[in-house]
């Protein structure tokens, strides 16, 4: 098909300028397609100058640095965080014990009210125990003295308190511990049974030769209430040749380990403890020893003044073959040292050595 002119004319113009300006044209983009670009780039639409060639090299670098340093400033991956975390956490000795977790065996303490108790208001129960076994003590019978009491554990099995205390028990040191993990089963059921009763009482722990001091005053203090009106905590030391513990420390190692168990209870119940001992054990390492802390002392042949010459003493068992009709068996007896007066002024709290004969 044939041209109009006009046509013809203007294509003629434009053939004679691009021969004239090729020169022109070598600095511009043709608008080629880059091959770096994907599909979240949008291509541009208007041409871009080109860059010259040691322009490029210096902006290859720049980037090469700005992605290193990109690289090293990132924010930790997980897996690189955990590890960070499980080296930069402290780690505790191999001496240190774990935290203590509340025992399951025990409901919380009961705090009670700082009034006296009904026992303490009211006349005392006077003796009225039998023995299967008993001694003439003679003059120095405790029959002599006032406040009578009864010691007791799960071998009594289920103690009718309310017979106890009306056959002459005006106080009862229940079992609680032994050792660093073993609990009286009755406990809790004597601690509050003796409560309710109307008696003043208290709990001791057996002190176990194989574990340590302060995992025993944590085991006792995590299962014995702390609680107002109640009497001090006991230590009961001594030789059990029927133990799996067959250790016997040196003295030196006796009084140490037994001091920093009675540490840790006054420290919590802010009480001095009492020591529960027998004859054996008190000679090997307990006279001339612990000359400020009250004592309870086993002697059932004779008086403590006997058997534990010079000795001052708060309490005294005098018997381990007592009968009585809350408690099928036999029962430990115990007797405070001191007239009724006195009893009331250390149990209510004014809390003194008694004084040695």
């Amino acid at each position: 098909m044939r041209l109009p002119g006009i046509l013809t004319s203007l294509i003629a113009s434009l053939c004679l300028v691009g021969c004239s300006s090729t020169s022109g044209i070598d600095a511009l983009d043709v608008g080629k397609p880059s091959n770096e670009i994907t599909s979240s780039v949008v291509r541009p639409s208007a041409p871009v100058a080109s860059m010259p060639a040691k322009a490029k090299a210096n902006n290859a670098r720049k980037t090469a640095e700005e992605a290193s340093v990109a690289e090293n400033a990132r924010p930790f991956g997980l897996a690189e965080e955990e590890e960070t975390v499980a080296f930069s956490a402290p780690e505790l000795p191999d001496s240190v014990d774990p935290p203590v977790q509340p025992a399951a065996l025990v409901s919380p303490p009961k705090l009670l009210s700082r009034a006296a108790p009904p026992m303490l208001a009211g006349p005392l129960t006077r003796y009225a125990f039998r023995d299967a076994k008993p001694i003439n003590f003679g003059r120095s019978s405790p029959r002599h003295l006032a406040v009578h009491g009864v010691d007791v554990s799960r071998w009594q099995g289920d103690v009718n308190w309310e017979k106890l205390r009306a056959q002459g028990a005006n106080f009862a040191y229940i079992k609680a511990t032994d050792g660093g993990d073993h609990l009286d089963p009755m406990f809790m059921k004597n601690w509050r049974g003796a409560e309710a009763a109307g008696l003043k009482r208290g709990a001791y722990h057996f002190f176990y030769w194989c574990r340590t001091a302060g995992e025993q005053a944590d085991w006792f203090i995590r299962n014995v209430p702390k609680v107002d009106g109640a009497l001090p905590p006991v230590i009961d030391v001594e030789w059990n040749g029927e133990s799996t513990c067959t250790r016997r420390p040196s003295r030196e190692k006796v009084l140490e380990k037994m001091q920093v168990f009675m540490d840790k209870l006054e420290r919590h119940y802010g009480q001095r403890p009492i020591i529960y001992t027998a004859p054996d054990f008190y000679r090997d390492n307990l006279k001339g020893a612990f000359l400020d802390y009250p004592f309870w002392l086993r002697a059932v042949a004779q008086h403590p003044s006997k058997v534990y010459p010079g000795r001052k003493w708060l309490f005294w068992q005098y018997s381990g073959s007592g009968l009585s009709h809350g408690v099928t068996g036999r029962i430990d007896l115990n007797v405070f040292h001191g007239d009724e007066r006195q009893w009331r002024d250390w149990a209510g709290g004014r809390q003194t050595i008694a004084a040695a004969d």
